[in-house]
């Protein structure tokens, strides 16, 4: 989905979430996005740089997990993105 613009992305995102929690299915998203792993995950699986190892698990407990846009307004999400953005080890 890197090649589409923020709002279909979004909006894209809404669809697949929609689909997976009304089938009832387990999917596994690889994403560089904190905010879409956040948003759209029960659980974020933080991994090291190269050779990766297993870095930290987080157990995503939002307030009302309706919808990746939703998601977004929750009270803890900006706490989450703090914590795996530190875990990644990014300096600029």
């Amino acid at each position: 989905m890197s090649a589409l613009d923020s709002q279909s992305r979004l909006a894209i995102s809404e669809d697949i979430y929609k689909i997976i929690k009304k089938e009832k299915k387990t999917a596994i998203m690889v994403t560089h996005d904190i905010a879409e792993a956040i948003s759209m995950s029960d659980k974020v699986i933080v991994l090291s740089k190269r050779p990766s190892v297993l870095k930290k698990i987080y157990n995503i407990d939002l307030d009302d997990k309706s919808t990746p846009i939703n998601n977004r307004s929750s009270k803890n999400f900006s706490s989450y993105y703090e914590k795996i953005w530190r875990d990644l080890d990014v300096h600029i």
